[in-house]
């Protein structure tokens, strides 16, 4: 009997890579189906039909136009790129033909000039980075340090130590506001000489309460502290600071340490920044170096972990060591409340009234000390939702800062180095131009030379350059090299929504004014909170105070889980801007697959990948 005769179908390895592509592009249509039917779009998103935006959406309906022209020119075996021998037959050829004629005459030229100008902006602000690297490397290899001037305080007694004030502002902050509390009531200060205001700005009643029994527990304990609440909450934080320092005993203080409700300073930290105002008169903040308790919770908080590190690691102790100035984080800092009243107060002008009030204070003369060793705890953004408002308050607010001081800064007594600095350096450099650029080059010019050959970006621009800046901006931070080219895209990324607060905050549109308090998981607080206070029911009998909340702050935090009225399921919002410029991108590499531009194909695919992955709501917290 003959064996049956068995037919193998041997698979053509182009069939292959195209059937796995077609199941792979399936599945991802699939998946982007069912994430837009579960999403929501956002009160904040619904409502935005800004110039941006529609602007976006032009450029991406007239790519997709481009791109089916040039995918018919393609198959056709038109030439993608102007020649003299080239025949032309029929009047579409003729047509294409008069486009590739026109657009190297005119649009080409244009789309140069304009990049010249961005390549020569990021440049620029390349080597300003750069120089920062290398001072910072200067300062470490010789282990320069911020001295102490005298003898520290004598411990034997205690009026020997400075009157001070800690602040914490907050509004509504119901995961975070005890441990901060507790942090704040342990600070290794004399009682007689430390005065604990808590500023609560609350407007949710339930929340009021817990935080008064709060104080209440402690004041028991016999920690010298207030609560304060405004009824009327103008001017958000500035506000609230404001009001704090117009209390009549606030004259009795000398310094005034600040602290936001997700802070959580160590018992040190008085001791180790307050000595630096002995014998030095001229010395208005000490600013310690914010850690992060949360920065491996989510890719986010990694990626915003490493643009932090850089920031204080060599911004703030470059600036702070060679220029004894650099913008106040709002937090973890203390000041010498002459200097604040001497340079204006708290003022309510803009959202960013930290930067507002290091800048006036640097006008009259004061100088800034900065503490790279000194870290207090703190807690990042887990959601993008929440770390983009953080960003547009952030980007939007300089720019306000900028349109009011300069007349300020050009009209002060300081060396026109330090008002160079401050306009050139400090606000365009840093605060408008990096926006400016990488937003234009990225984002428009580079998917917009696809469409327009002729004007090519080199590789060295979008490769070479921005992989070397981001292993500088990673140094600091050594053990997050593994997500090196995550951070370059998700940098790209972001640099829709600090452009877009660039724009509002120089020309106030849309909601440069507005403040949004950057939501708290209270996830570090939370673990903090029985294990505390089991410590603290084990030292029952101890003299000292642990660190952790009172029996009653235990039961009142239950009574308001259980009040809380039921809210509807949240869902993972859909960004537009995100998306619209996704697809923009990746129509870009599609035209420069047609045209095998090799890396530029390869970039424009990830970043729009990346923008996908944003604009989805697919990174940092999750909601089911």
């Amino acid at each position: 009997m003959a064996p049956s005769s068995v037919v193998v179908k041997i698979e053509n390895p182009t069939q292959r890579l195209f059937s796995w592509l077609s199941m792979a592009a399936h599945a991802i249509f699939h998946s982007f189906k069912k994430r837009v039917t579960l999403s929501d779009v956002g009160e904040e998103e619904s409502k935005y039909r800004g110039i941006l935006y529609s602007f976006i959406r032009i450029f991406l309906a007239v790519s997709v136009v481009a791109l089916v022209i040039e995918m018919v020119a393609y198959f056709k075996r038109w030439d993608l790129k102007i020649t003299h021998h080239w025949v032309v037959e029929g009047l579409g050829q003729w047509s294409y033909k008069a486009w590739i004629s026109f657009r190297v005459d005119y649009v080409a030229p244009a789309i140069m000039n304009l990049s010249k100008f961005c390549i020569v902006l990021f440049m620029i602000q390349s080597v300003d980075r750069f120089a920062l690297g290398i001072w910072c490397f200067w300062i470490k290899w010789n282990k320069l340090k911020p001295e102490i001037r005298g003898e520290a305080y004598d411990n034997e007694d205690s009026l020997n130590f400075p009157m001070v004030l800690v602040q914490i502002p907050m509004c509504n902050e119901k995961e975070v506001f005890a441990t901060s509390i507790s942090a704040a009531c342990q600070l290794d200060w004399p009682k007689e000489r430390l005065l604990i205001q808590v500023l609560d700005d609350s407007d949710d009643e339930l929340v009021q309460l817990l935080i008064q029994d709060e104080v209440s527990t402690w004041r028991e304990k016999g920690v010298n502290i207030v609560y304060r609440h405004r009824f009327i909450r103008t001017g958000y934080k500035a506000g609230n600071l404001k009001s704090a320092m117009s209390c009549d005993y606030v004259k009795d203080y000398e310094f005034v340490a600040i602290f936001d409700a997700d802070f959580q300073p160590y018992p040190d930290y008085l001791k180790l920044t307050v000595p630096h105002f002995h014998r030095n008169s001229d010395i208005a903040l000490v600013q310690a170096r914010w850690s992060f308790v949360n920065k491996e919770e989510n890719l986010l908080t990694r990626l915003q972990n490493i643009n932090l590190c850089f920031h204080f690691e060599v911004e703030q102790q470059v600036n702070g060591f060679f220029l004894n100035f650099f913008g106040f984080n709002g937090t973890a800092g203390v000041w010498r409340i002459k200097a604040l009243e001497d340079s204006g107060g708290w003022l309510e002008r803009t959202t960013v009234e930290d930067m507002d009030i290091a800048v006036r204070a640097h006008l009259n003369g004061w100088k800034f000390i900065y503490l790279n060793d000194v870290k207090v705890p703190c807690e990042l953004p887990e959601s993008y939702e929440a770390y983009k408002k953080q960003q547009y308050r952030w980007h939007s607010g300089p720019m306000q800062l900028f349109r009011l001081c300069l007349p300020a800064i050009l009209s002060s007594k300081i060396s026109k180095w330090k008002k160079a600095n401050l306009i050139f350096l400090f606000f365009l450099l840093r605060k408008l131009i990096l926006p400016f650029y990488s937003f234009t080059l990225f984002c428009i010019i580079l998917p917009l030379t696809m469409f327009v050959p002729e004007a090519e970006l080199p590789i060295w621009v979008i490769c070479y350059v921005p992989i070397s800046m981001s292993i500088l901006n990673i140094l600091p931070a050594p053990k997050s090299f593994p997500f090196l080219i995550p951070y370059l895209l998700f940098e790209n990324t972001m640099s829709v929504t600090k452009f877009n607060a660039m724009i509002s905050g120089l020309f106030q549109l849309g909601s440069s004014y507005e403040w949004i308090v950057t939501k708290k998981t209270g996830r570090s607080s939370e673990s903090d909170l029985f294990s505390l206070a089991e410590r603290e029911t084990k030292t029952l009998n101890s003299e000292k105070i642990q660190r952790g909340l009172s029996e009653s702050g235990l039961e009142m935090l239950g009574k308001l889980k259980e009040q809380e009225a039921p809210v509807s399921k949240k869902k993972n919002k859909l960004y537009r801007k995100e998306l619209a410029l996704a697809f923009l991108l990746l129509t870009a590499a599609a035209r420069s697959l047609l045209s095998a531009h090799g890396i530029h194909f390869y970039y424009l695919l990830f970043q729009g990948l990346a923008f996908l992955v944003v604009g989805l709501d697919l990174i940092g917290e999750q909601v089911n």
